[in-house]
């Protein structure tokens, strides 16, 4: 077997499937093939165990002294850690046997180092990383926070839900199934002093396909659901009608932070429109975001309903996994959509409000989120204070990595004071 071989069978192992593919492909390079003839022990009773074996070809029985049995088949593993140090049954090969051997020596392989599986050195990765990470409850519930210095605007903002969500459902998958797109509902506010517990429900484990259901809850009520579908990679036809449009590189644009710098400082605009650009300077913000045109509109000027921006995450993602990348992307894909269908209805001393009400997104090609993307974005239409936005990522390259959708209520507001309930 191939080394890309090897990894599909990891990927179907009940044990590995919470490791992301690198480090399968890391436990697929030092793994050591073991084969034996019916009759034969692959282990003793009472005797040291030298790894971890995962069953490739045949059948096995296990023999426990008690009188106890049962049957190992493809895909089933045993051995050091699984009991103890010291196994305490009897293993035979029912059938010519064939075993992939994880020795003693690289057990910490089988550790997960994902963001959503590990606390471990938790606070030296990215924020966004660190806004991402889920702790695990049970098989198929985990628990979000929303960190002090994460960007909230009074609530959990929608993005983190849409990440932290999508995390949650890609932990359940087995990690040669990545998401190719998401369907997601904001249902209630999220309150951002309680933890957000996320219950995923496995709907789909097909050969190719796999499809979750995600509800974020708190207080026992369910704030926001997220459907999901993952898919092996296959290979297929490939065209690209999109275009990328033409825009300055993103190392030419003022960074978002410097823009409202100056914003703050221009004499000539509103005392309160500076007022409330100046506490969102002091909100930090994990994605570096590049306006492609001069933003030298206000919140309170008319302007066009579109928006290109480059955007990728601040600091290095802490690991090539593309589930990763994927959950960073979803969570920054947020941060500017369908509000942008306000822009031709702005005027002075109008007070308006976005709360998004659905979020799509369709992954075409593998991307990276710490690398510059650049967002396309337009609403083509407004009606019955709804807003509808479409967007279009594409990479430095040009290829186009992801398609989005998202409706939005759209309205004019004398005083919006978010709290925990309805958001409608």
């Amino acid at each position: 077997m191939n080394t890309e071989s090897v990894v599909e069978f990891l990927g179907n192992v009940p044990l590995l499937q919470r490791l992301h593919s690198s480090s399968l492909e890391r436990i697929a390079q030092v793994v050591v093939f073991k084969r034996y003839d019916r009759g034969d022990y692959v282990v003793r009773e009472n005797q040291d165990v030298d790894g971890v074996y995962f069953l490739l070809e045949g059948q096995a029985q296990v023999l426990i002294s008690a009188g106890e049995e049962f049957l190992l088949k493809r895909f089933d593993f045993f051995g050091h850690g699984i009991f103890g140090d010291v196994y305490p049954a009897d293993v035979v090969a029912l059938s010519e046997l064939t075993c992939l051997l994880l020795m003693s020596g690289h057990l910490a392989l089988l550790e997960p180092k994902s963001v959503w599986d590990s606390d471990k050195e938790l606070e030296s990765r990215c924020l966004v990383e660190h806004i991402l990470y889920l702790e695990p409850v049970d098989l198929n519930v985990f628990r979000g926070f929303t960190p002090p210095n994460a960007p909230t605007y009074g609530k959990v903002y929608g993005g983190q839900l849409v990440g932290q969500a999508l995390a949650a459902a890609s932990k359940t998958v087995e990690t040669m199934k990545i998401v190719h797109n998401f369907h997601s509902y904001f249902l209630r506010v999220g309150d951002i002093d309680i933890p957000i517990i996320f219950e995923v429900n496995r709907l789909r484990d097909g050969t190719n396909f796999a499809t979750r259901i995600v509800d974020a809850k708190q207080k026992g009520k369910t704030i926001f659901t997220l459907f999901a579908s993952f898919q092996r990679k296959q290979q297929g036809y490939i065209h690209q009608e999109s275009t990328m449009p033409h825009t300055p590189a993103p190392e030419t644009l003022l960074p978002r932070e410097e823009i409202l710098e100056r914003l703050v400082t221009d004499p000539l605009l509103p005392r309160d429109y500076r007022d409330e650009v100046a506490t969102e300077i002091n909100v930090p913000f994990p994605i570096d975001i590049r306006f492609c045109e001069p933003k030298d509109s206000t919140e309170q000027t008319k302007s066009s309903p579109r928006l290109k921006y480059w955007f990728r995450a601040k600091g290095k993602l802490s690991d090539d996994d593309q589930a990763l990348h994927r959950c960073v992307v979803a969570y920054a894909s947020d941060l500017i959509f369908a509000s942008i269908s306000l822009n031709p209805h702005r005027r002075e001393g109008m007070s308006v409000a976005a709360l998004s009400l659905d979020h799509s997104m369709w992954f075409h090609r593998s991307l990276r989120a710490d690398d510059w993307l650049l967002f396309v974005i337009v609403s083509p239409t407004v009606f019955d204070s709804r807003g509808f936005a479409t967007g279009k990522m594409f990479n430095r390259k040009g290829e186009l990595v992801a398609s989005l959708t998202q409706e939005a209520l759209v309205k004019e507001a004398v005083n919006i004071k978010p709290s925990f309930g309805s958001k409608l």
